[in-house]
């Protein structure tokens, strides 16, 4: 046994020093107390970049519906605390920082991404961490991860039928697909040129145009969708651009005289907060397909319009439909955490499926097993004043579809993460079997 003496001014050195050690202990100590009783929530938005313009208001929705959920008393008697990065519309950025969020961070769970690409990114990584996404933004179906909860639109509940109500109400003959370059639009003009030309369109009558991100200078290009259109064809275009460069390419259209009587579009990434950046009187009666308007008339979106009004402190701040997509996925991730009485991404998961939350536009959005919503299909037509006027909608809500009817070799592909004989997202009706990730 070894005795340690110390003098008297050791002592009075080694008394402090074990004191100060002690209260570090303890501070250390308290922080890991507070980071097991918090539930941290994820926020993967661009703040900076070509999509800050959609974005950021999707990071300010996630942080009011914490505010507010932390009122009610948080979650599991925790509260949520939330962690903000910025991807800066960085595509394989997305990765670096899901890789913080779950690495570092430890957070529970991920609200983000806009683009297809940043979610393209994003999904090896989430899958190989087992996070948990919840993707608010409509996109271009063919895909279904265990990780990922798609709350946006797939084709089936925005493209296909806003070319449905172009061909059947309005009289369109001839199809400018014009989108951004990136996986999004390609795979979604994909699957429209196949159905239309499946409904007997000619393929002389269907124009494609891609341009990169944030592209600016329309004038060519519309003069060239103006010249298709002139063949004596009622002609629309079907919209795919993306982010900041919708401004130039809509001023493009009213510098050029084109009205929406004359060539109308239709646009799947335009919706308030958009419109809110630029003069909309050229834009009046050019039409958007979404799965919520701010208009809709519904107490439970007075009630949401209400509460971004009082949160953001601006009376002027639209809300559009991926904040509604949010706001669902963010309703239905707490009631599952209740239910499985845990945050534990194995437990949550399967705890989602079947659970309902009301919509903003009065309905009701019900979780699939392929891990897609069943959602409501609206046509908005540009007001002056930044609005859109609902000119038409679906009966009830359509339940969304992961893998499209109309590619042959997507046909044959369903979704279902619950039934014990599929269990995958890409199961093959024909050879009886999973393609790609299952349990």
């Amino acid at each position: 046994m070894i005795n340690f003496k110390f003098s008297g001014k050791r002592r009075r050195f080694i008394g402090p020093l074990v004191k100060t050690l002690a209260l570090s202990f303890g501070v250390l100590a308290m922080a890991f107390a507070q980071a097991a009783d918090t539930i941290k929530v994820g926020v993967l938005h661009s703040l900076s970049g070509t999509m800050a313009i959609s974005e950021t208001t999707l990071k300010d929705t996630v942080l009011m519906l914490v505010e507010e959920q932390n009122k009610k008393g948080g979650l599991l008697g925790k509260k949520l605390e939330p962690v903000v990065v910025d991807p800066a519309s960085n595509w394989p950025l997305f990765a670096e920082k899901t890789k913080e969020l779950l690495g570092k961070e430890k957070v529970d769970v991920i609200f983000g991404c806009w683009t297809s690409v940043s979610r393209k990114s994003v999904l090896p990584v989430i899958e190989e961490m087992n996070g948990l996404l919840f993707y608010p933004v409509q996109y271009e179906g063919e895909e279904s991860s265990k990780n990922v909860f798609y709350t946006g639109a797939a084709p089936n509940q925005q493209a296909i039928p806003a070319v449905d109500y172009l061909m059947n109400e309005v009289g369109v003959k001839r199809w400018v697909l014009a989108g951004t370059d990136y996986v999004y639009p390609r795979t979604t003009n994909k699957i429209l040129e196949s159905y239309l030309k499946s409904k007997g369109v000619a393929a002389e009558d269907i124009m494609i145009n891609y341009t990169p991100f944030g592209h600016s200078d329309w004038q060519t290009i519309v003069s060239d969708i103006k010249k298709f259109g002139s063949s004596g064809k009622k002609t629309a275009v079907v919209s795919t651009i993306n982010g900041d460069a919708n401004v130039p390419f809509y001023k493009e259209l009213g510098n050029q005289g084109i009205s929406a009587e004359d060539i109308p579009v239709v646009a799947f990434s335009v919706g308030e907060e958009e419109l809110s950046g630029f003069d909309t009187s050229p834009l009046v009666g050019h039409l958007a397909a979404w799965n919520y308007f701010m208009s809709a008339d519904a107490d439970v979106n007075e009630s949401f319009i209400d509460s971004w009004h009082s949160y953001i402190k601006d009376e002027k701040r639209v809300t559009n439909d991926p904040m509604e997509a949010t706001y669902i996925g963010f309703k239905m991730w707490a009631k599952a955490v209740e239910k499985a009485g845990t945050t534990e991404v194995d437990k949550v998961r399967p705890a989602m499926y079947g659970i309902t939350v009301p919509n903003l536009t009065g309905g009701t959005a019900k979780m699939l097993p392929n891990h897609h919503l069943t959602k409501p299909v609206l046509i908005g037509e540009i007001q002056e004043d930044g609005q859109f006027e609902i000119v038409w909608q679906t009966e009830g809500e359509v339940p969304g579809d992961a893998w499209t009817d109309f590619l042959p070799e997507s046909a044959k592909i369903v979704s279902d993460w619950q039934d014990p004989k599929i269990k995958c997202g890409n199961y093959n009706t024909e050879t009886k079997t999973c393609s790609g990730q299952n349990y």
